[in-house]
């Protein structure tokens, strides 16, 4: 198995994890052709040269913005990042990739300003370099190919920072809601060291949190940040393989919210799905029972985690019958999964892999993509997904 190991010791930033890509082997002439995909290619340039700090060799990576569209660096919305990324011609795993780091930021931007996710205003987060930021960091996800993405706790500075609305305290309100539930360290310097991008990337990306290195190093690779002080402004990479078996499933704390139902139109609930699911819902399912007085009703569940809970049950309150909700925590166990994109005659479907273990594993072709290409060959969905399943084969 191969791993792909952050060491945020000096926290991450999107430049720093682009120089530590470059620097562990990623080749710096197709990242940067790929880069060229993007429609807004015209107002940046990449530059990479190697660096060091405290006497640590590494790669610095600078996106330039090009003067003469400054202009247009600033107040980009998630559905106009949305529309540069699809629009490109890049590999559909990296829009698939960038986008939901991007979409990870819209949902932490969003909760901090009380903004629906396509009103958001990213400012300098949704400015050039943060595009290529990110963008860029799919693309060396996909070059290395790893199997695995493990990450240290990530240090988090000290001190103010200034962004559009002024001054505020270090860590910035994005970093503290993408890394909820995520290891951290405080105060190692008197400024920021991980940046809202940089954690984007680590919680999208990153499968486990943990400062055991338990695999064999292959190569080392060194991002270079801009700061020189007492401790090296570095992220560390390490590209290693796993030899033992590994287990291929992992343990995630969830809740059960249920209620009993008896007197609502049916006809409503699937209404009520689409709005527990865009509320953060992990399942939805309903399950026929007999209430009081022999009544046929059901019973309404909905599994998710801790922090989209309260939001969950007022959509229960404000869109059901119900009057009461009962909930329970509980952990369940996840099988290690994938997604990759299969070329089929009629367009490209994407595909979850699930493991069993290292040789057993379950495919599962998206449906929405499957009847979408149905729909537009004319051809029955079996058809569609005869041919997914060859092509896995």
């Amino acid at each position: 198995m191969k791993v792909l190991y952050y060491d945020c010791f000096s926290g991450i930033s999107g430049d720093m994890n682009l120089g530590a890509m470059i620097d562990l082997g990623v080749d710096k002439n197709y990242l940067i052709k790929e880069l060229k995909k993007l429609s807004i290619n015209e107002e940046f340039e990449v530059e990479v040269k190697k660096d060091e700090r405290k006497g640590i060799s590494g790669t610095k990576v600078e996106v330039i913005l090009r003067e003469s569209h400054h202009e247009n660096h600033h107040h980009r919305t998630f559905r106009d990042v949305e529309k540069i990324i699809n629009d490109s011609s890049l590999e559909k795993s990296v829009k698939i990739m960038s986008l939901s780091i991007f979409r990870k930021l819209a949902e932490a931007e969003g909760k901090i300003h009380s903004k629906d996710l396509y009103e958001v205003h990213f400012h300098e987060v949704g400015a050039v370099d943060s595009i290529v930021d990110i963008v860029g960091a799919a693309i060396c996800f996909q070059y290395l190919n790893v199997d695995r993405i493990l990450c240290s706790p990530v240090q988090l500075g000290g001190g103010f920072v200034k962004c559009a609305h002024g001054l505020i305290p270090v860590p910035a309100p994005a970093v503290s809601e993408l890394l909820k539930g995520v290891p951290v360290k405080i105060g190692a310097v008197p400024f920021e060291t991980t940046t809202p991008t940089g954690a984007a990337i680590l919680k999208t990306m990153v499968s486990k949190f943990t400062e055991e290195k338990e695999f064999i190093i292959d190569n080392i690779g060194y991002g270079v940040g801009n700061r020189d002080t007492e401790i090296p402004n570095l992220l560390r990479v390490y590209l290693g393989k796993v030899e033992k078996k590994e287990r291929v499933y992992f343990k995630e704390e969830c809740f059960i919210l249920e209620c009993n139902i008896d007197d609502m139109n049916p006809e409503m609930y699937e209404y009520v799905y689409q709005k527990l699911f865009l509320g953060g819902a992990l399942d939805v399912f309903i399950t026929s029972i007999i209430m009081k007085k022999g009544r046929p009703g059901v019973k309404l569940s909905v599994l998710c985690h801790k922090e989209k809970k309260e939001k969950l049950k007022k959509v229960l309150f404000r869109e059901t019958s119900t009057l009461g909700i009962r909930e329970c925590s509980m952990v369940r166990d996840i099988l290690k999964r994938d997604f990759s994109v299969v070329k089929t005659s009629y367009g490209e479907i994407r595909v979850k892999k699930a493991y069993v273990d290292e040789k057993d594993f379950k495919v599962k072709p998206e449906y929405e993509d499957c009847k979408r290409a149905a729909l537009e060959n004319n051809v029955p969905i079996r058809k569609v997904l005869e041919e997914v399943y060859n092509s896995i084969k």
